[in-house]
């Protein structure tokens, strides 16, 4: 099964959630010359995974997180194809309206606020279709 995973420290355990904290890198940030480059960048997240019955993980423990590859596509399909889609779409269209330019514009950005604001409200169901598992980091 293609999966996607990132290494991560253990940041704290519950009964019901152990919370990970991975360093997701942009592409440049592996560069060689990233250290020279502004556009280079690394920001910390925290992931919350669903603990499972029977495992235990410490805080500080080096764990990697993993999410199915089919999964991650659907998320990036979500949050960034449907928002350009709908700004293309928009855009375009009521271009050809005697609204003008900057009204289309607004219209069209408007639009695709308030898609995410559906797709705000469904947050719960994202969350409970879309589970990260841990797994031991593998000795090399």
């Amino acid at each position: 099964m293609d999966e996607i995973s990132h290494i991560g420290k253990v940041v704290s355990v519950g009964p019901e959630k152990t919370v990970v904290r991975i360093v997701s890198q942009s592409a440049c940030a592996t560069c060689r010359a990233a250290g020279l480059c502004t556009a280079a960048e690394a920001a910390e997240k925290d992931i919350e995974v669903r603990t499972v019955e029977g495992e235990t993980y410490l805080p500080g423990e080096e764990v990697e997180v993993v999410l199915r590859q089919s999964l991650g596509m659907r998320a990036v399909f979500y949050a960034f194809v449907i928002p350009l889609a709908l700004l293309v779409i928009f855009g375009v269209g009521l271009s050809y309206t005697a609204l003008g330019e900057l009204p289309a514009g607004l219209l069209s950005l408007a639009a695709v606020g308030i898609y995410y604001l559906i797709l705000g409200l469904f947050k719960g169901r994202f969350e409970s279709e879309y589970n990260f598992c841990i797994r031991r980091k593998q000795q090399s």
